[in-house]
């Protein structure tokens, strides 16, 4: 970088459950980091290695296990990006739901360990809280997210639960309740312009309906210890950038019955952060498109693979 160029800030981000598929270990199976696997392993008492390696979609479907997944390949990703030297200047990180707490960890927040157990006991809650109170999402699009709380609030007062569970980016909303509940909404936002789609997912999460998993999940966060100071972590559920202390115990309590801020947490980083380069770390490339409608003049980047961080290395230095 020359010293007239404008400084380049990296924010790393990264995706939440929904991003897993079978064989997704198989990207990072030959890299110095899938040793790594072994330890997650022996942290959340699950074979990681069978998991991302042989499971089934089925399989992966399941709550407990999925955010296991997701949450191994991220730390893979993101430990080989680090090594390669690529991640440039990082000033911030942000995950979406339960990327939140590989980002809290990629910020010093939290040791490996003590976040591989608590995303296990995280997954554990969220599955037996939907096993014992059933409930769904869908995705609402083509429709602003006054326009989408307005319907779901009719929704609540015709005698159904409904929420808006995420704000992804313009036009890009999810909500969570029960089955008949996202069916009325459905009926409203034809009517409004709009279109719900279904979600394959196990349960109405962040929102109300997840409260006995907060309640579960309490435990598991008052035994870890929080680094008193760390990189800022924008959270999910204000949007604010927080940098220690023990803040976060609350902020993951509050995320599970909470919308996930996703387009003001970008608009955080872009703006008030200062971040122009975002690099997603983990499976798929989701937030990598929600973040181009949202923060277009910024740079993203994909390390969604040994492949693509090989390509990356291979490009000139964002700095």
């Amino acid at each position: 970088m020359t010293d007239d160029a404008p400084e380049v800030r990296t924010a790393l981000v990264f995706p939440g459950q929904g991003a897993q598929k079978q064989g997704m270990g198989e990207a990072w199976r030959e890299t110095g980091s899938w040793s790594l696997v072994a330890g997650i392993s022996e942290h959340t008492g699950v074979d990681v290695e069978d998991l991302l390696l042989k499971a089934d979609d089925e399989t992966l479907r399941r709550t407990d296990l999925a955010q296991i997944a997701v949450f191994t390949t991220e730390v893979l990703a993101h430990r080989e990006a680090a090594a390669a030297g690529v991640l440039g200047e990082v000033v911030a990180c942000a995950g979406h739901s339960l990327g939140e707490y590989t980002a809290l960890y990629a910020a010093g927040a939290l040791p490996l360990a003590d976040t591989a157990r608590l995303v296990a006991a995280r997954g554990r809650a969220m599955r037996g809280c939907a096993e014992r109170s059933p409930g769904t999402m869908a995705a609402v699009v083509r429709l602003d997210a006054e326009t989408v709380e307005g319907l779901a609030e009719a929704v609540r007062e015709a005698g159904e639960e409904l929420w808006v569970a995420n704000t992804n980016a313009p036009g890009a909303i999810v909500v969570s309740g029960t089955p008949d509940g996202v069916a009325r909404l459905g009926e409203s936002a034809v009517e409004s312009g709009g279109k719900v789609i279904p979600l394959a997912v196990g349960g109405a999460f962040h929102s109300p309906r997840m409260a006995a998993a907060a309640a579960e999940l309490e435990a598991a966060l008052a035994a870890v210890e929080f680094a008193a100071e760390h990189m800022p972590v924008v959270a999910n559920v204000d949007a604010r950038p927080h940098t220690g202390g023990d803040t976060w115990r609350d902020l993951e309590l509050r995320q599970l019955t909470s919308p996930v801020r996703w387009e003001q947490s970008v608009r955080t980083l872009a703006g008030e952060l200062g971040c122009t380069r975002f690099v997603e770390l983990g499976p798929g490339r989701q937030l990598t498109g929600m973040i181009r409608r949202i923060a277009k003049g910024a740079a993203t980047v994909a390390v969604d693979s040994s492949a693509a961080l090989a390509k990356l290395i291979h490009t000139p230095d964002p700095g």
